[in-house]
């Protein structure tokens, strides 16, 4: 549920505005967008932890730390989901090609929450 004023966060592999095409895989992406809901716009800050092995990335307390209350992606493994849940970032899967496409579905309701059944098990799934 969409609060009155959140920061979204999205994983992109470039700082192009709300344009800014959605990374496939979110522990790897160069740079997090955060879009801020009471602002309407869009921040980005480098993803220090982008180079990893796989189900290393621990980019949580990063998130958190820049006021991340949710995640929109197209795909994240279980263990990623479960972690950011713990820390009180949701995290959520979006069908967008763009921050603003990903916004869009979000605010609007249509984003699904990340849950085991579509969470990834392996890693070419994203």
């Amino acid at each position: 549920m969409l609060e009155e004023y959140m920061k979204i966060c999205m994983p992109v592999p470039e700082q192009n505005g709300m344009n800014s095409v959605i990374f496939g895989h979110f522990g790897s992406a160069p740079y997090f967008a955060m879009y801020d809901t009471e602002k309407k716009d869009v921040s980005f800050v480098t993803n220090n932890e982008s180079e990893h092995e796989h189900g290393q990335c621990m980019p949580v307390g990063y998130l958190q730390k820049n006021g991340a209350k949710a995640v929109l992606c197209k795909g994240m493994g279980f263990r990623a989901a479960n972690l950011l849940l713990s820390a009180g970032i949701t995290p959520y899967m979006v069908e967008a090609d763009t921050v603003a496409e990903a916004v869009d579905i979000f605010t609007s309701g249509k984003a699904v929450l990340m849950n085991e059944n579509i969470a990834c098990h392996e890693h070419d799934c994203h």
